[in-house]
């Protein structure tokens, strides 16, 4: 519709023009063909701050359109406003611009929701978002924000993380200026010249996303090393027969015993290495037993002590009704020692250090608010290390745990020791958290579940704890099922040098058809648990019926809570891990033949 102007002079008494003006229900003014304002109505000036010259890129394109079209639009910019605006043909040389008034979006009604809505929604002027400015905000876009967000600017409130393409293809990342640290996605959406904005604090998500994403790279690198370790461990065993054998031909006072006895020390340490990283892949062989952790860690707390610095003091407290646990004392008392030798190393020469260790019985709802991962069991153990050391920077606070990291001077640290209470913490179904901010210490948390039923597999008892054999030799036939080569070469040497008769397999598949050769005469099966094909526990399924009620002694570089699972319904059966040593393995096939002619 074409609005002819009679007059646009002055008079006493408003003029036609202005009384239509005056009636619309949105800004608006009457421009003419070089942008200058000569008539405007209320909203316009409360808006534009009185009579201007509208400027920017599109106002006269929307003029042209509207000569040719009779109407166009365009982003037009008035004194510290730019607006979207449709522009009318009004007379020849005079155009009708009106200021779009956000239909439905930014009406009194649709204010008052939009303040009162619970999430945080805002509406920015302009179909250019983060250029544009907020025109109304709810409450919690406010305090998400920090401030009234109205009248800003929305890129000073909230800056991108990255590049943005289309700014209303999806959720863009953002990062909100009065909450740096802080993470939080919008969602932008085009309406009526204007944009709405959903915004949402993801801080917590992307905190949980990444403790996720944490603990499965730690899964992933615990199978790796958990594999390696288990063929290292085939090695070792191998290494450690052979230099066995050679000092037994060349005792002390021989040449070559000094040079056989380093290389069995390096061996030893080797091993050491190894359950190290068997120990952080879940995979080390474990003596689980049921454990009041007050009296455990009071009576290691002596020792504790013995390990800090003068300038350093420990404090203990523990709860009298802790829940019972049941795992490994040994891997307890490591664990608990690495950490309390880790805030130690932390807190370093000044004075006035301080260690907190603390036990305490927790719900689940609790261990989750202290960082728990997954389903919690009713209620925990938890095991708190903490110091006023300087607190672990948040660059490597997601690397603490990793096998070979460590931010001590090269000779100083093998890196494994937070791996390792990593995964003595993880092989007792626990869970680990650290929670440090820059210069205000470091905290510790152990997560452990309640006591569980014990396994039912037969583990003979650490060598050490043995009654020492008198004599290691003996007989019988052995059947030794082993795929590495190496490993069964020297053990079979080994045992037939003791007095026994030793049959030899490759794999599961040869040791069956030696077992149905030989039925009823093969006093014990030594048999590896993994292996290619048939594995241990196939073997000794199909074995049953032909070995007479032989005893079996599985060996394996895996921990025995690793194939316990496979053994659990067999009866009969003990368990010895990699790497082997004669004297251990010689001393339980003894056992076990003696046990079986007692019975």
């Amino acid at each position: 519709m074409r609005l002819r102007l009679p007059s646009l002079g002055r008079s006493e008494a408003q003029p036609l023009p202005q009384v239509l003006l005056e009636a619309m229900g949105q800004p608006a003014a009457v421009c003419d063909l070089a942008g200058r304002v000569i008539l405007a109505n209320r909203q316009w000036r409360d808006l534009a701050g009185g009579v201007g010259r509208l400027g920017g890129e599109d106002v006269y394109g929307a003029f042209r359109a509207a000569r040719r079209d009779g109407a166009g639009e365009g982003r037009l910019r008035l004194p510290g406003l730019e607006r979207t605006a449709r522009v009318s043909l009004a007379a020849p040389e005079l155009f009708l611009v009106k200021l779009q008034d956000l239909e439905g979006v930014a009406g009194s009604r649709a204010a008052a929701v939009l303040a009162a809505a619970p999430f945080a929604v805002a509406l920015v002027d302009g179909e250019l978002p983060f250029e544009g400015q907020v025109l109304d905000a709810s409450a919690a876009f406010d305090r998400l924000v920090g401030r009234q967000a109205a009248g800003s600017r929305l890129g000073e409130l909230v800056t991108p993380a990255g590049p943005v393409a289309d700014p209303f293809a999806g959720l863009i990342d953002v990062t909100i200026g009065a909450r740096p640290d802080d993470s939080a996605q919008l969602r932008l959406t085009r309406a009526a010249g204007a944009v709405i904005v959903h915004m949402a604090d993801v801080t917590e998500q992307r905190a949980m996303q990444q403790q996720l994403a944490q603990r499965n790279k730690m899964e992933a690198v615990g199978q790796l090393a958990g594999g390696v370790a288990h063929d290292f461990n085939n090695l070792l065993s191998a290494i450690r027969l052979r230099v066995e054998d050679l000092l037994q031909r060349h005792p002390l006072g021989d040449p070559a015993y000094e040079s056989l006895s380093e290389i069995r020390t390096t061996v030893a340490r080797a091993a050491d290495l190894v359950r190290q990283l068997l120990t952080f892949s879940r995979k080390a062989t474990v003596k689980r037993e049921v454990l009041d952790l007050a009296e455990t860690l009071g009576d290691f707390e002596v020792l504790l002590r013995r390990l800090l610095r003068e300038n350093v003091a420990l404090a203990a407290t523990y709860d009298e009704q802790l829940p019972p646990v049941r795992m490994d004392r040994g891997q307890l008392e490591t664990a608990v020692m690495n950490l309390v030798v880790n805030a130690r190393d932390a807190i370093g020469a000044a004075a006035g250090g301080r260690i907190v260790l603390s036990a305490r019985r927790i719900s689940g709802v609790e261990a989750a608010a202290l960082g728990f991962v997954g389903d919690a069991p009713a209620e925990l153990a938890m095991i708190e290390v903490a110091d006023n050391g300087p607190g672990i920077p948040p660059e490597i606070r997601n690397a603490i745990f990793e096998p070979f990291f460590t931010t001590k001077p090269a000779g100083e640290g093998t890196g494994l020791g937070l791996a390792t209470v990593y995964g003595i913490v993880r092989q007792a179904e626990g869970w680990i958290v650290a929670d440090s901010a820059p210069g205000e210490g470091a905290r510790f948390r152990v997560f452990l579940p309640p006591y569980v039923q014990p396994l039912r597999v037969e583990t003979p008892p650490p060598a050490e704890l043995r009654p020492a054999s008198r004599d290691l030799s003996g007989q019988g036939r052995l059947l030794l099922v082993e795929d590495e080569a190496l490993v069964r070469g020297i053990t079979a040497r080994l045992l037939r040098a003791r007095g026994y008769e030793v049959l030899e397999a490759a794999d599961g598949e040869a040791a069956l058809e030696l077992v149905k050769s030989n039925a009823g005469a093969i006093d014990l099966m030594i048999s590896d648990v993994i292996m290619p094909g048939m594995d241990g526990p196939a073997l000794l399924a199909a074995a049953r019926p032909f070995l007479a009620g032989a005893p079996v002694l599985f060996v394996s570089g895996y921990a025995e809570a690793e194939v316990s699972d496979l053994l659990e319904e067999q009866s009969e059966v003990s368990f010895l891990a990699k790497p082997l040593d004669i004297k251990t393995l010689a001393e339980e096939v003894k056992r076990r033949l003696e046990a079986r002619g007692d019975a």
